[in-house]
């Protein structure tokens, strides 16, 4: 196998558990993910299951209490603190829901910042954020502190902040929340784009149902475990993630079968299609 055709992230059996005795929890359970060079997969779930703490790991940010990963021919799990910095810094780029950007510092500031850690600085490093900034289409905004920037255009700038090192990956915690639906959608674009154009890996977490159609793949992340998305369902009136074949109760109307986590849900909700039914 060339080194082309190998996952550029490879997780196996991750597990994370956190606390002891009675507040023991159990965060991840024996998570496996391989991810290939200009993929991009989107992992949804509900509240709790588990998402953060795999991109946290994932990302070299946070240990798991068992398990490995991978990123290019680094194994991440077994290295040492002090090592980890230089992984971050080169492999992987982060882009966050709150943008994460200084403040003190302008648009082309903050992407220098990043190469400055990376021992680029002075003018190949002025150059560099230019360019990431212009192909963001934020050559007028080069100089602006964060403050006068919108929430679109400060996430262009998260994007080449991410992209400053040339990595190989992309970690993205919820990307679009903070941002009306189409400057999401624009963000999601550019996003698949650098995948497509650059062959970079993008992993992105998030609740956002306008990112599906974006993504290589979907997997839904519950209770620690991936689930196949066929086997999931939303429960429409709590917004609950449900598994079709254990659902308490399912209705069918209008040709469309509904799960509920309850009969409750499912009491409701037909009382609801019923108000609208005598509405129309």
């Amino acid at each position: 196998m060339s080194d082309v055709e190998r996952p550029v992230l490879t997780v196996r059996g991750v597990t994370k558990v956190f606390g002891e005795g009675a507040s023991r929890v159990e965060a991840l359970r024996g998570v496996d993910l391989d991810v290939d060079p200009g993929e991009v997969v989107l992992i949804m779930g509900p509240s709790g299951s588990g998402k953060t703490t795999l991109l946290s790991i994932i990302g070299a940010l946070l240990k798991p209490t068992a398990g490995t990963v991978r990123i290019g021919e680094d194994e991440v799990t077994v290295m040492s603190e002090h090592r980890l910095p230089a992984v971050r810094i080169r492999q992987v780029g982060f882009v966050f829901q709150d943008f994460n950007l200084l403040s003190a510092l302008t648009a082309r500031e903050n992407v220098q910042v990043v190469l400055d850690f990376a021992g680029v600085s002075g003018s190949k490093a002025r150059q560099r954020a230019t360019e990431l900034l212009e192909g963001m289409e934020l050559g007028q905004r080069l100089d602006f502190l964060p403050e006068k920037l919108s929430g679109g255009e400060k996430q262009r700038v998260a994007i080449a902040r991410a992209m400053a090192n040339d990595p190989a990956l992309l970690l993205c915690d919820e990307p679009t929340a903070n941002l009306d639906s189409r400057i999401g959608h624009d963000v999601v674009v550019r996003l698949r784009e650098i995948a497509d154009q650059r062959g970079k890996s993008v992993v992105i977490v998030s609740h956002d149902e306008r990112i599906k159609p974006h993504a290589d793949r979907v997997l839904w992340l519950d209770d620690g475990v991936f689930r196949e998305m066929a086997t999931m369902a939303v429960d429409p009136v709590c917004g609950m993630a449900i598994e079709r074949e254990t659902a308490p109760a399912h209705l069918e109307v209008d040709g469309e079968t509904y799960y509920f986590c309850s009969r409750g849900c499912m009491r409701e909700f037909q009382e609801e299609h019923v108000q609208k039914a005598q509405r129309s």
